[in-house]
């Protein structure tokens, strides 16, 4: 704290409705607008001059701005006064002129001569907290340890039990515990029951309290599997209990893992039920692995495809003549089983045989590698591979476009590289990958 002051008393202001005057329009009013905005409060803003950022807001209609310098009678009608002008007599004036009318006010430029201070916050979820040392630098090392800890679940934030169950939804990400949601990981830290499938990030499930419920949902392919009907009863079950259950997944709830099946067993029931979106494998797993879905110049979209059903099946709704005559980039996952009458329907609906293909396998884990071949060989190589799921098939001309990323990778100087490409491929043409080393 600032030397020869009193301990300052910590309070939290619901400014919602109320009246807010910031003096300034410039990086620290920046700063500073957003989170009064976020508090609900009328925000009057008197500056000649203003920032792109304040004026889009204005722009919007979300703050009132007056193009002027700061005036006597500016504090009339305010709860809180933000001086935040680059001039110190002005601030000074402003900060004066709220002290006389009894008016909390902070001073940007100045904290020993701050009627108040503005804490260096934090919020992980529904929890917002604030640090005070009288040191900025100091405050906001020590809100980022703590907001570190809240968000990585390292500090336990489960909260009191709640009159009735609920259920939520998480998103684990492709592979990578590193790649769930920061929300997603706030409400692991916080279940009674965990309810996880095989693609989930498993190594978070060590962080988890030791009385959690955990619940293995795994489905491996050929193997066990739990059925989603017994799942949605578990879901039902433990929240009907007055339990928080997170039902965690891999890659996206709503992207073919049966997300809308589970909620709608939950809402049936009368359970509410949360949505924490995931980073989808389709899209993550080639990203790690360097290739764009998307490329200026080559391709304007791309499909994803759920392939566990081969091409004339009858219980397939895929449109495999579309996707064949289509130059889009096609992401097939759950396609190594079914890779051969994948590929020779496409060649029979028009894909050149010559188009690039990746098949990517434990996609943004360390032991992802990676098979680029053409259309017409890749079944073959895979097979011979012995490459087994998870995996993501990724066919298009874009392929090449990671190649050349790549190779531009194994060039350039190590601390440079993004995508890291060993100098020589592995048995059988299977090329490990590391992202961000």
């Amino acid at each position: 704290m600032v030397a020869g002051t009193a301990a300052p008393y910590l309070l939290a202001l619901r400014l919602d409705g109320r009246r807010v005057l910031v003096a300034g329009g410039g990086a620290v009013a920046t700063r500073r607008v957003p989170g009064l905005l976020d508090a609900g409060a009328d925000v009057l803003v008197v500056s000649p001059e203003i920032s792109a950022s304040l004026h889009d807001l204005v722009q919007a209609g979300r703050i009132r701005w007056e193009s002027r310098e700061s005036a006597p009678g500016d504090c009339a009608g305010a709860w809180l006064v933000c001086a935040c002008t680059d001039d110190p007599a002005v601030n000074a004036a402003v900060a004066q002129e709220a002290e006389a009318a009894r008016i909390w006010s902070v001073r940007a430029d100045d904290a020993a001569a701050s009627a108040a201070w503005t804490p260096a916050s934090g919020q992980a979820g529904d929890v917002r907290f604030g640090v005070v040392s009288g040191d900025p630098l100091r405050s906001a090392g020590i809100r980022d340890e703590v907001l570190d800890g809240l968000q990585a679940g390292r500090m336990r934030a489960r909260r009191r039990r709640r009159p009735g169950g609920r259920v939520a939804l998480v998103g684990g990400g492709p592979g990578d515990p590193g790649l769930i949601t920061v929300r997603g990981r706030q409400l692991l830290a916080e279940a009674d029951v965990v309810v996880a499938d095989r693609l989930a990030p498993r190594s978070l499930l060590d962080e988890l309290a030791p009385d959690v419920e955990l619940v293995d949902a795994a489905k491996i392919p050929r193997g066990r599997a739990m059925a989603q009907e017994q799942i949605n009863s578990v879901l039902v079950d433990r929240a009907q209990r007055g339990l928080f259950v997170v039902r965690l997944k891999g890659g996206d709830p709503f992207v073919f893992g049966r997300g809308g099946e589970e909620i709608l067993a939950c809402l049936e029931a009368g359970i509410p039920v949360t949505v924490v979106p995931g980073v989808t494998s389709a899209i993550a797993v080639p990203a790690a692995a360097g290739i764009p879905l998307t490329h200026r110049g080559i391709t304007q979209e791309f499909r994803v495809v759920s392939a566990h059903i081969p091409p004339g099946d009858e219980r397939s709704t895929v449109d495999w003549s579309e996707l064949g005559a289509s130059q889009a980039t096609l992401v097939l996952l759950m396609a190594l089983e079914n890779l051969e009458p994948i590929t020779r329907t496409l060649l029979r609906y028009g894909r050149d045989s010559r188009t690039p293909v990746s098949v990517i396998v434990d996609g943004t884990l360390p032991t992802q590698h990676i098979i680029t071949t053409e259309l017409a060989t890749v079944a073959d190589e895979v097979s011979a591979a012995g490459l087994r799921p998870p995996a993501i098939v990724v066919i298009g001309e874009v392929v090449n476009v990671g190649a050349q990323i790549a190779e531009l990778s194994r060039k350039a100087p190590r601390q440079a590289q993004s995508v890291v490409v060993p100098p020589s491929p592995g048995p059988a043409g299977v090329v490990p990958t590391c992202e961000g080393q």
